[in-house]
């Protein structure tokens, strides 16, 4: 799509705040490929000629960058993008169960969103959350200790319009769009709400106080 005078002033006055916060431009790559993400909703070839231009790219060389990271889209995604964890431990525990049922509720294929555009759906690597597993993450937030029927809820009450807030992390969940907006430097108001460390997380640390552990130059407890 092309962007309209409207989007590009706009995008280029975000992406000058955006660059004059590295001392080498390139560096303002990915921010700015979220940047223009948060406008289309996925990147398309005007929004590689966008950050190409401001940062005295090839297109090419932004295109590289952008086809390595499975967080830009190069096609539209659902307002909620769902990524059920399917690493060992997930998978495991149930994760391959919950991408199956998800897949067939939903009836779609690849990462294209349902008829409403409301949610898409992909299997995704470790999230680093295996003491929930099974996780899921929508629009980078967590979603833990999943099954096929909370996993068919939420998806559901995502199409509803239904209130969701994340098991961990923001209180609230955002679209897909302003996720995308706060991962290119532009932040909402939920930074310093919810938690993001709960007990399974936190265990090591409990055993170590409650023994009276201390790190050591070694590594070893004393």
């Amino acid at each position: 799509m092309a962007f309209t005078k409207d989007q590009r002033d706009r995008l280029t006055e975000r992406a000058a705040q955006v660059i004059a916060r590295y001392p080498q431009p390139r560096s303002a790559l990915l921010p700015l490929l979220y940047l223009v993400q948060a406008e289309e909703g996925y990147v398309s070839p005007d929004g590689i000629a966008f950050c190409a231009e401001q940062l005295g790219l090839s297109e090419a060389d932004v295109s590289g960058v952008m086809s390595y990271y499975t967080m830009f889209k190069s096609k539209p995604v659902g307002e909620y993008h769902v990524g059920v964890c399917t690493n060992t431990l997930c998978a495991v525990l149930g994760g391959d169960g919950i991408y199956s049922e998800l897949r067939e509720h939903l009836g779609t294929e690849g990462e294209e969103p349902t008829g409403d555009g409301k949610v898409s759906l992909e299997r995704v690597e470790c999230n680093a959350g295996c003491d929930y597993a099974p996780v899921m993450m929508v629009n980078w937030e967590f979603f833990d200790n999943m099954t096929p029927r909370t996993a068919r809820q939420l998806v559901d009450d995502l199409r509803d319009g239904q209130p969701v807030a994340p098991t961990r992390g923001a209180p609230r969940l955002v679209t897909w769009r302003e996720a995308s907006q706060i991962l290119a430097g532009f932040p909402d108001d939920q930074a310093t709400g919810g938690h993001t460390a709960g007990a399974p997380s936190l265990a090591g640390l409990r055993i170590a106080k409650e023994n009276g552990w201390t790190p050591t130059d070694d590594g070893e407890p004393q």
